[in-house]
């Protein structure tokens, strides 16, 4: 049975843990989750060194940085520690930041954290269950949330296979 992690801040509009659940949960059934839930995005660090301590294999640090400048600084402190976390323990950390500021409204904010946390969830599932997977995808300008950017040239190699 694979463990994954979920750590996410009450300071986020939307709980992106059901989505990644129920993402997660869709693709395995030998898998368990793990949740821990701080204030906010600068305690992440510490909330994923805590379930990696707890026996999660990979974690998925999910958190929602305001708009003011003072929230993208705070953005990239948290994202500074989660990267010093990934090199202390070798282990991978997700990170799902939805930005308040990408959304012109709390419907398409909704949505966003929605799609950004499910996209998420199964590059943490390869990561975990097919490592290879993820090497297929490579130079594709694939995207989390937003429609993808796609390849500099296009290949036709994911022609139809619903990504978008």
């Amino acid at each position: 049975m694979h463990i994954f992690g979920i750590a996410d801040t009450t300071f986020a509009r939307v709980d992106m843990t059901g989505s990644i659940k129920n993402e997660l949960e869709s693709m395995a059934a030998d898998l368990r989750i793990l949740r821990y839930t701080v204030p906010g995005i600068k305690d992440l660090p510490v909330a994923c060194l805590k379930l990696f301590d707890q026996g999660a294999e990979i974690v998925i640090a999910c958190g929602m940085p305001g708009a003011k400048p003072v929230d993208k600084s705070s953005a990239m402190v948290a994202s500074t520690g989660l990267m010093e976390v990934q090199i202390k323990t070798g282990k991978h950390i997700i990170e799902v930041f939805v930005h308040e500021d990408e959304a012109k409204d709390g419907r398409e904010l909704q949505w966003l954290c929605d799609r950004r946390a499910r996209e998420h969830a199964v590059n943490a599932y390869y990561l975990i269950y097919n490592p290879g997977k993820l090497s297929e995808m490579a130079g594709q300008g694939l995207r989390q949330g937003f429609d993808d950017a796609g390849p500099a040239i296009d290949s036709g190699k994911f022609a139809g296979t619903g990504r978008h």
